[in-house]
């Protein structure tokens, strides 16, 4: 079992006009490195649709800013999985440039139908996969 870690570069769209990274772009670094820890596993997002007619939402999401990220900055965003429930789970994702910890988020993605947005249990194929992202301790 491990986590995954992924490497962004900060570009000019990314920033508001002081040149810091505008805070909604987190979440969508966020979501970019989630989708790409879940294909490092072998199994692109899409297939949970294709595949079971379901799809992941975000439930909730929490973001813990500690130092701004900046233009031409690489961060790196480390994913793992902190809790899996049968039809919901929790991740961390830690942005950090080089050593230095930037931000955290914490996010809840619920399994849903994508016919009606109902709640359904992760086919068993996900839930191992998932599994997959917990930190070793």
């Amino acid at each position: 079992m491990t986590t995954h870690s992924i490497d962004f570069r900060i570009y000019y769209e990314d920033t508001d006009a002081g040149g810091i990274v505008y805070h909604a772009r987190y979440l969508a670094f966020a979501e970019r490195a989630r989708t790409e820890a879940i294909r490092s596993l072998g199994m692109p997002a899409a297939s949970l649709l294709s595949e079971f007619g379901l799809v992941f939402v975000v439930r909730d999401a929490t973001i813990n800013y500690r130092v701004p990220l900046t233009l031409d900055d690489i961060a790196t965003v480390t994913t793992r999985l902190l809790e899996q429930k049968a039809a919901s789970c929790r991740l961390e994702q830690v942005f950090t440039r080089g050593d230095e910890f930037c931000a955290r988020v914490d996010v809840v993605l619920a399994c849903v139908k994508a016919k009606d947005g109902r709640p359904a249990r992760f086919p068993p194929l996900w839930r191992d996969l998932l599994r997959r992202l917990e930190a070793e301790e």
